[in-house]
Protein backbone atom coordinates (compact mmCIF):
# COMPACT_ATOMS: atom_id res chain seq x y z
CA UNK A 1 0.00 0.00 0.00
CA UNK A 2 2.82 2.36 0.90
CA UNK A 3 4.46 1.52 -2.44
CA UNK A 4 1.25 2.44 -4.32
CA UNK A 5 1.03 5.75 -2.48
CA UNK A 6 4.66 6.52 -3.28
CA UNK A 7 4.11 5.64 -6.96
CA UNK A 8 1.06 7.88 -7.14
CA UNK A 9 2.93 10.74 -5.49
CA UNK A 10 5.82 10.26 -7.91
CA UNK A 11 3.46 10.36 -10.89
CA UNK A 12 1.84 13.53 -9.65
CA UNK A 13 5.25 15.10 -9.10
CA UNK A 14 6.35 14.19 -12.61
CA UNK A 15 3.22 15.74 -14.11
CA UNK A 16 3.70 18.90 -12.05
CA UNK A 17 7.35 19.11 -13.13
CA UNK A 18 6.45 18.74 -16.81
CA UNK A 19 3.77 21.43 -16.52
CA UNK A 20 6.23 23.78 -14.81
CA UNK A 21 8.85 23.21 -17.51
CA UNK A 22 6.37 23.74 -20.31
CA UNK A 23 5.05 26.88 -18.65
CA UNK A 24 8.57 28.26 -18.54
CA UNK A 25 9.10 27.67 -22.23
CA UNK A 26 8.13 30.16 -24.87
CA UNK A 27 5.02 29.36 -26.87
CA UNK A 28 5.82 27.78 -30.20
CA UNK A 29 4.06 29.63 -33.01
CA UNK A 30 3.90 29.05 -36.73
CA UNK A 31 2.46 31.35 -39.37
CA UNK A 32 2.15 30.48 -43.04
CA UNK A 33 0.79 33.04 -45.50
CA UNK A 34 0.27 32.61 -49.22
CA UNK A 35 -0.14 35.71 -51.34
CA UNK A 36 -2.54 35.14 -54.19
CA UNK A 37 -2.58 37.02 -57.47
CA UNK A 38 -2.38 40.76 -57.05
CA UNK A 39 -3.48 43.07 -59.84
CA UNK A 40 -3.40 46.83 -59.77
CA UNK A 41 -4.19 49.79 -61.94
CA UNK A 42 -3.87 52.21 -59.07
CA UNK A 43 -1.51 55.12 -59.31
CA UNK A 44 0.87 55.32 -56.34
CA UNK A 45 -0.86 58.34 -54.80
CA UNK A 46 -4.43 57.59 -55.89
CA UNK A 47 -5.72 56.21 -52.60
CA UNK A 48 -4.06 58.96 -50.62
CA UNK A 49 -5.58 61.72 -52.71
CA UNK A 50 -9.03 60.23 -53.31
CA UNK A 51 -9.93 58.25 -50.19
CA UNK A 52 -11.34 54.76 -49.75
CA UNK A 53 -14.67 53.61 -48.29
CA UNK A 54 -15.58 50.09 -47.17
CA UNK A 55 -18.79 48.55 -48.44
CA UNK A 56 -20.52 45.44 -47.11
CA UNK A 57 -18.29 42.32 -47.23
CA UNK A 58 -19.43 39.04 -48.73
CA UNK A 59 -18.89 35.65 -47.12
CA UNK A 60 -19.31 31.94 -47.67
CA UNK A 61 -22.60 30.43 -46.59
CA UNK A 62 -22.79 29.95 -42.85
CA UNK A 63 -20.44 32.76 -41.94
CA UNK A 64 -22.62 35.75 -42.74
CA UNK A 65 -22.53 36.85 -39.11
CA UNK A 66 -18.77 37.39 -39.39
CA UNK A 67 -19.06 40.15 -41.99
CA UNK A 68 -19.31 43.05 -39.55
CA UNK A 69 -16.44 41.74 -37.42
CA UNK A 70 -14.38 41.22 -40.58
CA UNK A 71 -14.86 44.81 -41.75
CA UNK A 72 -14.15 46.23 -38.28
CA UNK A 73 -10.93 44.27 -37.73
CA UNK A 74 -9.62 44.96 -41.24
CA UNK A 75 -10.41 48.68 -41.04
CA UNK A 76 -8.64 49.01 -37.69
CA UNK A 77 -5.49 47.48 -39.16
CA UNK A 78 -5.64 49.61 -42.29
CA UNK A 79 -6.01 52.81 -40.27
CA UNK A 80 -3.05 51.84 -38.13
CA UNK A 81 -0.78 50.75 -40.98
CA UNK A 82 -1.79 53.48 -43.44
CA UNK A 83 -2.47 56.65 -41.43
CA UNK A 84 -1.85 58.63 -44.63
CA UNK A 85 -5.17 57.46 -46.10
CA UNK A 86 -8.64 58.84 -45.52
CA UNK A 87 -10.60 55.70 -44.72
CA UNK A 88 -14.38 55.55 -44.42
CA UNK A 89 -15.44 52.63 -42.22
CA UNK A 90 -18.35 50.33 -43.05
CA UNK A 91 -20.72 51.91 -40.45
CA UNK A 92 -19.91 55.35 -41.85
CA UNK A 93 -20.55 54.15 -45.39
CA UNK A 94 -23.87 52.53 -44.48
CA UNK A 95 -24.94 55.65 -42.59
CA UNK A 96 -24.15 57.87 -45.57
CA UNK A 97 -26.04 55.53 -47.93
CA UNK A 98 -29.12 55.44 -45.73
CA UNK A 99 -29.05 59.19 -45.13
CA UNK A 100 -28.98 59.76 -48.90
CA UNK A 101 -31.93 57.42 -49.49
CA UNK A 102 -29.85 54.89 -51.46
CA UNK A 103 -30.69 51.77 -49.44
CA UNK A 104 -32.80 50.29 -52.24
CA UNK A 105 -30.13 50.80 -54.91
CA UNK A 106 -27.47 49.42 -52.57
CA UNK A 107 -29.52 46.30 -51.82
CA UNK A 108 -30.15 45.68 -55.50
CA UNK A 109 -26.46 46.02 -56.30
CA UNK A 110 -25.60 43.24 -53.85
CA UNK A 111 -28.45 41.03 -55.00
CA UNK A 112 -27.09 41.20 -58.56
CA UNK A 113 -23.47 40.68 -57.56
CA UNK A 114 -23.52 36.87 -56.88
CA UNK A 115 -24.88 36.30 -60.40
CA UNK A 116 -22.60 38.68 -62.29
CA UNK A 117 -19.55 39.36 -60.11
CA UNK A 118 -20.12 43.00 -61.05
CA UNK A 119 -21.21 45.99 -58.98
CA UNK A 120 -23.46 48.44 -60.79
CA UNK A 121 -21.46 51.41 -62.01
CA UNK A 122 -24.35 53.81 -61.33
CA UNK A 123 -24.67 52.65 -57.73
CA UNK A 124 -20.91 52.70 -57.18
CA UNK A 125 -20.87 56.30 -58.36
CA UNK A 126 -23.66 57.21 -55.94
CA UNK A 127 -21.92 55.50 -53.01
CA UNK A 128 -18.65 57.15 -53.95
CA UNK A 129 -20.32 60.53 -54.04
CA UNK A 130 -22.09 60.29 -50.66
CA UNK A 131 -18.93 59.00 -48.93
CA UNK A 132 -16.64 61.48 -50.72
CA UNK A 133 -14.31 58.56 -51.51
CA UNK A 134 -13.48 57.59 -55.06
CA UNK A 135 -12.42 54.05 -54.19
CA UNK A 136 -14.69 51.44 -52.61
CA UNK A 137 -13.25 48.41 -50.84
CA UNK A 138 -15.07 45.10 -50.59
CA UNK A 139 -13.79 42.22 -48.51
CA UNK A 140 -14.64 38.60 -49.27
CA UNK A 141 -14.41 35.93 -46.61
CA UNK A 142 -13.61 32.69 -48.43
CA UNK A 143 -13.51 30.58 -45.29
CA UNK A 144 -12.45 30.43 -41.66
CA UNK A 145 -11.75 27.34 -39.55
CA UNK A 146 -10.48 26.82 -36.01
CA UNK A 147 -9.02 23.56 -34.70
CA UNK A 148 -7.66 22.30 -31.40
CA UNK A 149 -5.67 19.06 -31.09
CA UNK A 150 -3.97 17.45 -28.10
CA UNK A 151 -0.24 17.71 -28.69
CA UNK A 152 1.26 15.90 -25.73
CA UNK A 153 -0.14 13.94 -22.83
CA UNK A 154 1.32 12.11 -19.88
CA UNK A 155 -0.49 9.34 -17.98
CA UNK A 156 -3.62 10.24 -19.91
CA UNK A 157 -3.47 13.90 -18.89
CA UNK A 158 -3.59 16.47 -21.66
CA UNK A 159 -0.55 18.73 -21.32
CA UNK A 160 -0.21 20.76 -24.52
CA UNK A 161 -2.71 21.53 -27.26
CA UNK A 162 -2.01 22.78 -30.75
CA UNK A 163 -4.39 25.61 -31.60
CA UNK A 164 -4.71 26.42 -35.27
CA UNK A 165 -6.78 28.61 -37.55
CA UNK A 166 -7.00 28.96 -41.31
CA UNK A 167 -8.43 31.92 -43.20
CA UNK A 168 -9.04 32.79 -46.84
CA UNK A 169 -9.55 36.48 -47.40
CA UNK A 170 -9.84 38.59 -50.55
CA UNK A 171 -9.96 42.32 -51.14
CA UNK A 172 -11.28 44.14 -54.19
CA UNK A 173 -11.01 47.88 -54.61
CA UNK A 174 -13.46 49.35 -57.09
CA UNK A 175 -13.10 52.70 -58.80
CA UNK A 176 -16.30 54.57 -58.06
CA UNK A 177 -15.87 56.86 -61.04
CA UNK A 178 -15.59 54.36 -63.88
CA UNK A 179 -16.83 51.11 -62.28
CA UNK A 180 -13.55 49.22 -62.81
CA UNK A 181 -11.70 46.97 -60.38
CA UNK A 182 -8.66 49.07 -59.58
CA UNK A 183 -6.91 46.53 -57.33
CA UNK A 184 -7.45 43.04 -55.98
CA UNK A 185 -5.54 40.57 -53.90
CA UNK A 186 -5.98 37.62 -51.60
CA UNK A 187 -4.45 35.86 -48.65
CA UNK A 188 -4.53 32.26 -47.48
CA UNK A 189 -3.33 32.18 -43.90
CA UNK A 190 -2.64 29.29 -41.56
CA UNK A 191 -1.61 30.09 -38.01
CA UNK A 192 -0.81 27.62 -35.23
CA UNK A 193 0.63 27.69 -31.74
CA UNK A 194 1.05 25.35 -28.79
CA UNK A 195 -0.61 26.28 -25.54
CA UNK A 196 -1.34 24.96 -22.08
CA UNK A 197 -4.56 26.94 -21.94
CA UNK A 198 -7.92 27.10 -23.70
CA UNK A 199 -7.01 30.03 -25.92
CA UNK A 200 -8.01 29.32 -29.55
CA UNK A 201 -6.80 31.66 -32.28
CA UNK A 202 -9.64 34.13 -32.66
CA UNK A 203 -11.27 35.26 -35.87
CA UNK A 204 -10.15 38.83 -35.15
CA UNK A 205 -6.51 37.77 -34.73
CA UNK A 206 -6.51 35.82 -38.00
CA UNK A 207 -8.11 38.71 -39.89
CA UNK A 208 -5.60 41.18 -38.48
CA UNK A 209 -2.67 39.02 -39.55
CA UNK A 210 -4.05 38.69 -43.09
CA UNK A 211 -4.91 42.38 -43.24
CA UNK A 212 -1.35 43.42 -42.43
CA UNK A 213 -0.09 41.42 -45.39
CA UNK A 214 -2.76 42.65 -47.80
CA UNK A 215 -2.42 46.31 -46.83
CA UNK A 216 1.37 46.07 -47.23
CA UNK A 217 0.82 45.42 -50.96
CA UNK A 218 -1.34 48.47 -51.56
CA UNK A 219 0.27 51.29 -53.55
Amino acid sequence: MHFAIRSQALSISMIALVVMLLSACATTSQLHITNQALATDLEPLALKSSGIAFITPSSVTGQEEDKQALALAFTEVMKRVRPDLRIVSLPETLGAINRAGLAGDYKQMFEDYPLTGIFSRDTLQKVSRVTSARYLAQLKLGGFRQESKSRWGIFGVRIVETKSASLRLYLQIWDGENGLIAWEGGQELTSAHESLYEDPISFKTAVEQAAIELVAHLP
